[in-house]
């Protein structure tokens, strides 16, 4: 067991010495000026190159609709200076939620989506003079559902690492193919609602462990979407297709998985001898299709935050109950780096987003600047951060750091309390949440 490693970096120079004692290879850099950089995506030319990634408040009332909590929050991102604001995972069908109180964008609530946006951008407007991005999140939990707090899995594949874990047994039944058919109408008409309350663009979310990342990496299911690289990533593919045709005005894009770190066959671009090391031919291969189809940016993630948050969300305390794993969180920085800055490089022209970075504290703009400057990622997000410091981007902006008292500490709470059902925030920066 790795011994818990407290935050006492104090200086950049402590950061490299730590770095280079360890042997992670951090991008850096100190000219901050890189944040400034206009960057157009679709029809909207953004002032800075700051993103607040998805972090769900699981604050919605029994409907899925937005509350004066989940109000709150995007006021606070909104007012915090980010220029793009990723709005949280959204579910597409009621089954599909992992929690009672996420988010579920419908019929009979999007007008207050359409209100809670539309307070984010006269905020963003009224308070840094500029127009945000707004993408919207969509998403079906797959194996993590629990529409009403009790397990209720909907799996594309049986996992012999996952299951055991997710309270999957034989007897669970996958999900059909006639099924996933149907789910990409839902999508098709979420993603219609979402145009309809006013949002920039929607991502159609294959990450972390939920269905469609599952899908991705389903080598052991049968059928036309599994199996074959064509027929796992046929859902994704088709979805993304299918926007682009019916809402063209849709910015399509992706959160996605390029390494799920989880045991071959059961995982996307784990190699089979080692599920540790990636090879990213297959995630290459993705994004280079769904540049075809139309996406106008990605947003690039690994691993499953239920199984190994160790890739991606560093910490420095673990969730309650969870097992603290070997690594040193500066490893996981670094991974997370090595990886999301390999996928912008195979494809220059397509803007990225990343993030991971948390557990660096205030130092973490010294990274961010050097994945945008070296590594030529468009955007650098943050998710724990911005529960905890959503106005960090002003002050990055304003005065070129960040205050140490105001950042993330990596102290998991914010997890603890999703894996509670109970809404989520910042347990030690904000206590009114």
């Amino acid at each position: 067991m790795f011994p818990r490693i407290p935050f006492r970096l104090k200086t950049v120079d402590d950061l490299l010495a730590e770095a280079a004692r360890i042997g992670a290879v951090l991008p850096f850099s100190d000219d901050f000026s890189v944040f400034r950089e206009p960057q157009t995506i679709g029809r909207v030319t953004l002032d800075n190159r700051f993103a607040v990634n998805p972090m769900e408040g699981f604050d919605a009332d029994e409907n899925g609709t937005p509350t004066e909590r989940s109000t709150r929050r995007y006021d606070r991102f909104a007012g915090g200076g980010a220029s793009l604001i990723w709005f949280e995972a959204t579910a597409v069908v009621p089954e599909g939620r992992s929690n009672a109180h996420q988010f579920w964008l419908h019929e009979k609530n999007v007008s207050q989506y359409a209100e809670i946006l539309a307070r984010s951008r006269r905020i963003a407007k009224e308070q840094h003079g500029h127009d945000i991005l707004a993408i919207i999140q969509l998403t079906h939990s797959g194996r993590y559902s629990k529409p009403d707090g009790r397990a209720a899995p909907i799996i594309a594949q049986y996992s012999g690492v996952l299951d055991p874990v997710t309270g999957v047994t034989p007897a669970t039944p996958l999900i059909t193919d006639d099924a996933l058919d149907y789910l990409q109408d839902d999508y098709l008409r979420a993603a219609e609602l979402a145009a309809k309350a006013g949002f920039d663009g929607v991502d159609i979310k294959s990450c972390h462990g939920y269905l469609l990342n599952e899908l991705l990496g389903s080598h052991t299911r049968s059928g036309k979407y599994g199996g074959s690289f064509e027929n796992r990533t046929r859902f994704l593919r088709t979805t993304i297709a299918r926007v682009r045709e019916e809402i063209p005005q849709l910015i399509v894009t992706s959160r996605l998985n390029v390494y799920d770190a989880v045991k071959y066959p059961w995982g996307f671009c784990s190699t089979p001898e080692d599920y540790r090391r990636w090879d990213l031919t297959e995630a290459k291969q993705l994004v280079a299709e769904i540049i075809k189809l139309g996406a106008a940016l990605l947003n690039v993630t690994i691993g499953n935050p239920y199984f190994n948050p160790h890739y991606n969300r560093p910490y420095e305390l673990a969730i309650r109950g969870a097992t603290a794993y070997n690594e040193h969180p500066l490893i996981g920085v670094s991974r997370f780096c090595e990886i999301a800055s390999e996928i912008q490089q195979a494809f220059p022209a397509l803007p990225m987003i990343t993030g991971g970075c948390a557990w660096l504290r205030h130092l973490v703009p010294y990274v961010a600047a050097g994945l945008i400057k070296n590594c030529k990622l468009a955007f650098f997000g943050q998710g724990r951060g911005a529960f905890a410091y959503p106005d960090s981007v002003r002050d990055i902006l304003a005065r070129g750091e960040m205050s140490p008292k105001k950042v993330c500490t990596t102290c998991s709470g914010c997890t603890d309390l999703m894996r509670r059902h109970q809404p989520t925030g910042c347990v030690i920066r904000d206590r009114e949440r």
